[in-house]
C-alpha cells in the first residue's frame, strides 16, 4: 500500500503490480476511532440493470480515521452468478468469465448484504454503474451512502492526465498495474488510489467531502424542443424514460442555475410548457440510484 518511487528517469517509468493484503495499515493509528469503507465492484452480462445481470460482485471493507487516512483492510469477498443466458462473447472477451466459471454458481444474498449494511460509505469507480446494479440485485440494500472515485475527486489537481479518468489509467500512473476487468482486482485498485496524498489531504478525504454535500437535482420540465442545444451546451442531459433534460448542480450554484433558467428557458418567449423547473435536493444516500 505504500507509495512507490515511480520517476527512475524522465524516459522511464516503474510500474508494480499491485498487492492489497489484508491487516493493519497504519499500527500508529491503531488506536483511533475509525468508520467502515467498503469498495465495491460489478461484473454485468450488460449495460441495463432493467435487462442484463450481474456475474460478479467483490467487496472489500476497510476503515479509516476521521481525517480519512486508512488504517486496516478486511479481506476481500467476491461472489460469481450464473445469469441463467449464455454469456455474450463480447462480455467473456471483456471479463474473461466463461458460462463454465459461471456454472451453478451464485451471490450469497446473506453475506453480501451484511456487509453493505455494515459499511457507513460505499465507494465504487462509476457508482452510477454499480449502485444501479447492486441495488437490483439486493433490493434491501437501497438508501445507503454511496461515494463515486471516477466523478467525486479532482483528478487533474492531484496530478494526474486529465485526459482520462480510466481506473487502470490511474493507477498506472500511481506507479501500479493490476488484472483489469476482474472485479476483485478493481475494488483493490479504488482502495489503493484512495491513499493518494497531495497537499496532505487524501483521496479519500476528498471524495467524502465532495460526496457528503448536498446536491441538487434540476429537471428543465415543459422546456420547448427549441431550446434542447442550449440545455445540451448548459450540460443537461435527455432522460428518455422522465422525457425530461435535466442535470444535477453544486449547492453553491443553484442561484446561479435558476436565474439562467429563468432566462434561457422559462422566459416568455421561449415558450415553456411550463413557468419553471423541478428541483430536488439530492444526498449520497440518493445519488447515482435508479
Amino acid at each position: 500500500m505504500s507509495s512507490v518511487q515511480k520517476n527512475i528517469s524522465d524516459d522511464c517509468l516503474i510500474l508494480r503490480r499491485l498487492h492489497v493484503p489484508a491487516g493493519l495499515v497504519r499500527p500508529d493509528l491503531a488506536d483511533l476511532p475509525t468508520s467502515v469503507g467498503l469498495a465495491i465492484d460489478v461484473e454485468t452480462t450488460g449495460l441495463d440493470p432493467k435487462r442484463h445481470a450481474i456475474i460478479e460482485l467483490a467487496m472489500r471493507r476497510f476503515r479509516y480515521t476521521e481525517a480519512a487516512v486508512i488504517t486496516r483492510i478486511d479481506q476481500p469477498y467476491v461472489w460469481r452468478e450464473n445469469p441463467g443466458v449464455p454469456l455474450d462473447p463480447a462480455i467473456t472477451k471483456l471479463t474473461e468469465l466463461t458460462d463454465a466459471d459461471l456454472a451453478g454458481q451464485k451471490i450469497d444474498d446473506a453475506k453480501a448484504i451484511a456487509i453493505l449494511r455494515s459499511a457507513h460509505v460505499i465507494i465504487a469507480h462509476n457508482a452510477a454503474f454499480d449502485r444501479k446494479f447492486v441495488e437490483r440485485r439486493l433490493p434491501s440494500c437501497t438508501g445507503f451512502a454511496w461515494a463515486c472515485s471516477l466523478t467525486e475527486i479532482d483528478w487533474t489537481s492531484r496530478g494526474f492526465d486529465s485526459t482520462g479518468r480510466i481506473l487502470g489509467w490511474l493507477l498506472a500512473q500511481d506507479g501500479w498495474f493490476y488484472n483489469r476487468h476482474q472485479a476483485e482486482s478493481d475494488v483493490d485498485a479504488v482502495i489503493q488510489l484512495m491513499t493518494h496524498v497531495h497537499e496532505g489531504r487524501s483521496a479519500l478525504r476528498e471524495l467524502l467531502e465532495n460526496a457528503a454535500r448536498t446536491t441538487w437535482h434540476v429537471k428543465a420540465v415543459g422546456a420547448h424542443f427549441s431550446v434542447k442545444d442550449r440545455l445540451k451546451t448548459r450540460r443537461y442531459r435527455w432522460d428518455p424514460d422522465e422525457l425530461v433534460w435535466s442535470r444535477e448542480v453544486a449547492d453553491e450554484n443553484l442561484i446561479e442555475e435558476k436565474i439562467w433558467l429563468d432566462e434561457n428557458i422559462y422566459a416568455p418567449e421561449c415558450k415553456a410548457r411550463t413557468s419553471a423547473p423541478s428541483i430536488r435536493a439530492i444526498t449520497w444516500s440518493e445519488r447515482y440510484a435508479g
